[in-house]
């Protein structure tokens, strides 16, 4: 039996348990695993050997309303709650990473950003576009010399008349040089630290603007990620996000929002790790039985099974808590952020093992996703920084 048989055939592994999802939320949920099994995963290891970013792809998911989810009817998006995106994201990356990377950057980090705190004009102009899939978005606010600490960068931007310029360069932006909007944040005040940074929306055909060579990383080779230049960029001084001084609050908020997509990223590698560990313990034989009929096997499929029940459990409540319980969305966000991408971790290294030496081999899925996961921990917040959100909330 393959993989995605051993998903059709026992929806346990597919589907949360104990928790009430609407009629709508199952119907999108199974839309989009549809579309994830017939349309994003063949070509999937072929793009990733290629390093090639699937383009054809992206007008169809706007089609299917996954590029602005969370985004208001008013503005072409399809006014879902964070829960639902979460479901659809767990499907696209059990599947692919690499889209369900480019997926959620659009929605969580300039959608989302842009929609709170940019103008009605700005939110007109870019978020149908977005929300359609006939333009992608990007993130700036890392820096080859900033990364966790957000209030050391560099880059910068000061007022000329009727224009914002930006001078700096920000660095592992995901679409960077597919996205045609970008959410930048640059510091517009040297001496105030934390409060002296400002947030834009930074169009790609700005003057001044440009994107540096494709970086080679480990996984998520079929995401583009690449650093992005500003050589006195000029761009409109209504493309200002909220108020002066008011970056790090954006920043920070768009970045605890985020970690839900990353968390649900991580589910989705997560519940394929053990999809395929079920599926190779019933084929491969040692010792004249399947080795599903050792103890050994038994239990280590046990383990990955419970870490992820345990990983959605978490997600789907800090989801929820983004609507309903606003004290505590930030801290239950970088828990779920936290614990799901450890555990994916743990489960896709268990199942790459239970595989043994064909789980070292490229031509196996196994192999893809142990490169794929190893970001989760990384990016939108170390697992550091996530304890230290934690701790913070907790000890204030």
């Amino acid at each position: 039996m393959s993989p995605s048989a051993t998903a059709a055939a026992e929806p346990a592994l597919a589907a949360g348990v104990g928790f009430d999802l609407t009629e709508e939320q199952e119907l999108l949920r199974a839309e989009v695993r549809r579309f994830a099994e017939e349309r994003i995963r063949p070509g999937v290891a072929e793009r990733d050997r290629e390093h090639r970013f699937p383009a054809e792809l992206i007008p169809e998911m706007g089609e299917l309303g996954l590029l602005g989810m969370m985004v208001a009817e008013r503005y072409g998006g399809a006014g879902l709650d964070p829960l639902t995106y979460c479901l659809a994201v767990e499907e696209v990356a059990r599947v692919c990473p690499s889209t369900a990377v480019t997926m959620s950057v659009t929605n969580s980090v300039c959608c989302w950003p842009l929609e709170r705190f940019g103008s009605e004009d700005l939110k007109h102009a870019a978020l149908p576009e977005l929300a359609s899939g006939a333009a992608l978005g990007g993130f700036g606010l890392t820096e080859p010399e900033s990364g966790s600490d957000v209030a050391s960068m560099r880059t910068s931007a000061r007022r000329d008349g009727d224009w914002w310029v930006l001078d700096g360069e920000k660095a592992w932006i995901t679409n960077a040089g597919l996205a045609r909007w970008y959410v930048v944040v640059a510091r517009t005040d040297p001496g105030a630290g934390k409060h002296g940074l400002s947030a834009y929306l930074v169009p790609a055909d700005a003057a001044g603007f440009a994107v540096g060579e494709p970086e080679e990383k480990l996984g998520l080779r079929a995401s583009r990620t690449a650093p992005i230049v500003f050589t006195g960029c000029h761009i409109p001084a209504t493309n200002l996000l909220g108020a002066e001084g008011d970056g790090m609050k954006i920043a920070l908020a768009t970045l605890g929002h985020s970690r839900l997509g990353i968390a649900a990223q991580s589910l989705g590698m997560h519940r394929r790790a053990l999809e395929l560990a079920v599926a190779y313990a019933r084929e491969r034989v040692q010792f004249g039985v399947p080795i599903a009929r050792h103890q050994a096997v038994r239990f280590r499929i046990a383990e990955i099974a419970l870490e992820l029940a345990a990983a959605r459990a978490l997600a789907w409540a800090a989801a929820a808590a983004a609507t309903t319980e606003e004290q505590l969305a930030g801290r239950l966000a970088s828990e779920a952020k936290l614990y799901a991408s450890e555990a994916a971790n743990r489960a896709v290294a268990a199942s790459l093992q239970l595989h043994g030496g064909n789980g070292f081999h490229a031509d196996y899925e196994i192999s893809r996703l142990y490169r794929d996961v190893r970001v989760t921990t990384i990016y939108e917040g170390t697992s550091e920084m996530q304890r230290t959100v934690i701790s913070r909330s907790l000890l204030r």
